[in-house]
C-alpha cells in the first residue's frame, strides 16, 4: 500500500460521510468513476464486468449508459469508496501498464492502438510527474546557459508554457507581450458569450489541476483568471514585458544571434539580444475587418468582436452583427434578449453538432470527485481527449468512387455525419422552411470549422426580433446596413465578427533571416514550416501554433502547444549540449514534409 498524498492527481484525503459520497456519485461520469475504482481497490474487474460505456463520442461523459446501469454502478461504488476512506485514503500499488491500456480501451469502447498509448500516458501523468518538465538543466554548463538568452513573442497559452519550460531549463528569457496581461486570445476576446469550444478539463495544461472549472466549456473571465494564476504560480510575470510589441527581428550570421526590436505602448523603442527566438503569437489575435464601402460613415459605435467596446450599452438598441462564424455564433444568443432588434448577416451557413454540455455548469459532485477520487480527473480528461484526438483522419478523406448525387458529401461516412448534423438542425428549426433554407449548409459536413450548439443558436434565430440575413452587403450607411438587393437594415451598433488574419503568420513583424531572407517574402501566400515549427533560412527561430497547425481538429490547442514546446526544448538542449551555435531545419526535410502535408490536404 502507498500514500496517495505524494501524487497531485491521486486525490486529496477525505472523511465525508456515506450520504455525502452518495450525493457526489449522482454528478459524476460513471465511466471515469469505474477507472478510479481500479486505482482505489487495485481490482481491474471494475472495468471487466457488465457496467460498460456503450459508445464514445465528443462531449459524451456517460458513454451512453442507461439510467439503470448508472444507478447500479453507484450502488456498487459507494461501499468501495467508503472502505477507501476508512482505510485512510491509502492506495494499493498502481495498475500495471497493460491494465492502464485496458482502461483506455474501456473508455474508448474500442481497442486503443499500441502506438498512441504512450501519448495518452504522457498526458495523463498517472505517475504524478510532469512528463514535459525539463530535467536537463544541469547537463548544460552554467556559462553556456547564461549566454543563451531566449526571446518569446507573446504570453498567450503557448508563450506562458514556453516560459515555464525555459525557467525549468535555467535559461535566461524574456517574454514580450503586446497586451497588459497573459492569455492571448482570452485576454483580448471579451465579447458577451465568449467561451472555449474544447472541454475545459482538456483545455488546460496537463500538469495543472482541473478541479476549479465551474463550467464544462469555460467562459472568458475564468480562462483569463486561469492564465493569470498559472503565470503568478510559476513567477513568469517577472520575465515578461507587457504592453510591448515586437516589430522586427534580424538574424546575424557572424554571431548566430538575433536582434529583436520592440515598441512600448508610449511609442518608445528598444532592442533585445537573443540566442533563440520562439514565436508564440497565436492565430486569433489580429482581427480581420471586412472591406465594405461606407464603414467609416456609420454614425453609431462599431467594433470588431475581438475589440468589443465594453463602454457601449447595447440594451434596447438595434444591433447589427456582421459575421456568424465561431464568434458570432456565441454573441447572438447571449445578447438577443437584451436588444430591441438583432440583425445577423451571415455569408456562409455553418455546420453544427449537438452538445448539451456547452453551457452546462460543472456540478459540485463532479468537482469533489476530481479533487478527491484517485485519478478520476485524469480519466475524465481522457474522455474529453480521446474522441477529438484526430487519431483517424480517413473519415475526412475524399472517396473518388463515392457519388450519392447530392454533391454535398465526399464519402459514405461523411454522408452519415451530414445526416446526423442535418437531423439536429431540422429538429431545432421545426416547421420553418425559410429559416431552414438559410441555416442548412450546401457543402460537405466538417469541410469548414464545425460549431457546437446546445440549441441556443437556432432558438435565438427563431425569436421575432431576430433576423438572419444571407444576402450580401453592398455598403454601410450612417444608420445601418444596405444589402445588394437594396434592402436597408437600420442599426444603432455594428459588431464585425469577421474573424482573424489566420494565414498572416507573425504579421506585421519584419523577420529577416540568414542571407537577408525576409520571412514574409519567403512564405508568400502559403506559409510552411517543418512540423509547423521550423523554417529554412531562419536558424534558432521556432514557431508555436505555426503554419499548418491551427484549428486542425477537435483536440486542445494547449495539448498541441505542449507537444510543440517539448520539441523546441529538445532542439535547444541538443544545440547547447553539442556546442553548436545554431539549429536549423534542412531544406530537403522541410520540403518533403510540406509536400506530404499538401498531398494529404488535397485529398481531404
Amino acid at each position: 500500500m502507498h500514500d496517495a498524498g505524494h501524487n497531485p492527481h491521486a486525490g486529496l484525503p477525505f472523511t465525508d460521510d456515506d450520504a455525502t459520497i452518495a450525493a457526489v456519485l449522482e454528478d459524476v461520469s460513471i465511466p471515469a468513476l469505474m477507472c478510479s475504482l481500479v486505482h482505489m481497490t487495485g481490482d481491474p474487474s471494475w472495468i471487466r464486468g457488465d457496467i460498460r460505456p456503450q459508445g464514445a463520442a465528443l462531449n459524451e461523459y456517460q458513454g451512453f449508459m442507461s439510467e439503470e446501469m448508472k444507478a447500479e454502478a453507484r450502488r456498487r461504488a459507494l461501499p468501495a469508496i467508503a472502505r477507501y476512506r476508512d482505510n485512510g485514503c491509502v492506495l494499493p500499488p498502481p495498475p500495471p501498464p497493460e491494465v492502464l491500456h485496458e482502461m483506455m480501451s474501456y473508455l474508448a469502447c474500442a481497442p486503443v492502438e499500441d502506438d498512441v498509448v504512450p501519448m495518452f500516458l504522457e498526458d495523463l501523468h498517472l505517475d504524478g510527474s510532469d512528463a514535459g518538465a525539463v530535467t536537463w538543466r544541469d547537463e548544460i554548463p552554467a556559462e553556456v546557459r547564461a549566454d543563451a538568452h531566449v526571446v518569446v513573442i507573446g504570453c498567450g497559452e503557448a508563450g506562458l508554457l514556453a516560459g515555464i519550460r525555459l525557467q525549468q531549463a535555467g535559461l535566461p528569457f524574456t517574454i514580450v507581450e503586446k497586451n497588459p496581461g497573459p492569455g492571448g486570445t482570452w485576454w483580448e476576446n471579451r465579447y458577451p458569450g465568449a467561451r472555449v469550444d474544447v472541454g475545459s478539463h482538456f483545455y488546460c495544461y496537463s500538469f495543472e489541476p482541473a478541479d476549479h472549472w465551474t463550467e464544462y466549456f469555460s467562459q472568458h473571465p475564468e480562462l483569463r483568471e486561469y492564465f493569470v494564476r498559472v503565470m503568478k504560480k510559476y513567477g513568469i510575470d517577472a520575465h515578461t514585458r507587457f504592453n510591448t510589441e515586437v516589430t522586427a527581428a534580424t538574424f546575424h550570421e557572424d554571431t548566430g544571434r538575433w536582434t529583436v526590436e520592440v515598441r512600448t505602448a508610449d511609442g518608445a523603442t528598444d532592442t533585445i539580444d537573443a540566442r533563440f527566438v520562439i514565436s508564440a503569437v497565436g492565430s486569433l489575435n489580429q482581427p480581420k475587418l471586412p472591406d465594405i464601402p461606407g464603414m467609416e460613415d456609420f454614425a453609431g459605435p462599431s467594433f470588431h468582436s475581438a475589440r468589443w467596446d465594453t463602454s457601449v450599452d447595447y440594451r434596447g438598441t438595434r444591433f447589427a452583427l456582421i459575421g456568424a462564424g465561431a464568434s458570432g455564433f456565441q454573441i447572438a444568443p447571449t445578447i438577443a434578449d437584451d436588444v430591441a432588434q438583432l440583425t445577423v448577416f451571415q455569408r456562409t451557413a455553418q455546420w453544427m453538432f449537438p452538445n448539451p454540455n456547452y453551457h452546462r455548469p460543472v456540478p459540485d459532485g463532479e468537482r469533489w470527485a476530481i479533487r478527491h477520487l484517485p485519478f478520476y480527473g485524469r480519466w475524465f480528461r481522457f474522455l474529453t481527449f480521446y474522441p477529438g484526438a484526430g487519431l483517424n483522419i480517413e473519415r475526412s478523406r475524399v472517396d473518388p468512387e463515392f457519388d450519392d448525387g447530392s454533391g454535398v458529401a465526399i464519402s459514405e461516412s461523411n454522408l452519415a455525419t451530414r445526416q446526423l448534423f442535418e437531423g439536429w438542425i431540422r429538429s431545432q428549426v421545426g416547421d420553418d422552411p425559410e429559416l431552414l433554407a438559410k441555416v442548412l449548409p450546401d457543402y460537405p459536413a466538417t469541410a469548414k470549422r464545425t460549431l457546437q450548439d446546445n440549441g441556443s443558436w437556432l432558438t435565438c434565430l427563431k425569436k421575432p426580433h431576430v433576423e438572419l440575413v444571407r444576402t450580401g452587403i453592398e455598403r454601410i450607411v450612417a444608420d445601418g446596413v444596405v444589402t445588394v438587393d437594396g434592402t436597408h437594415y437600420p442599426a444603432d451598433i455594428i459588431c464585425y465578427a469577421t474573424g482573424f488574419r489566420h494565414n498572416d503568420y507573425l504579421w506585421p513583424m519584419h523577420i529577416v533571416g540568414r542571407g537577408g531572407r525576409v520571412l514574409r517574402e519567403q512564405w508568400g501566400e502559403e506559409p510552411t514550416a517543418y512540423l509547423g515549427i521550423t523554417v529554412p533560412n531562419f536558424p534558432n527561430l521556432f514557431c508555436l501554433y505555426g503554419p499548418g497547425t491551427n484549428l486542425a481538429h477537435g483536440g486542445s490547442l494547449i495539448f498541441q502547444s505542449e507537444c510543440q514546446v517539448n520539441y523546441v526544448m529538445g532542439a535547444l538542449r541538443e544545440t547547447l549540449a553539442s556546442g553548436n551555435r545554431t539549429v536549423e531545419v534542412r531544406p530537403e526535410v522541410h520540403d518533403e514534409y510540406a509536400e506530404r502535408y499538401q498531398s494529404e490536404i488535397s485529398q481531404m
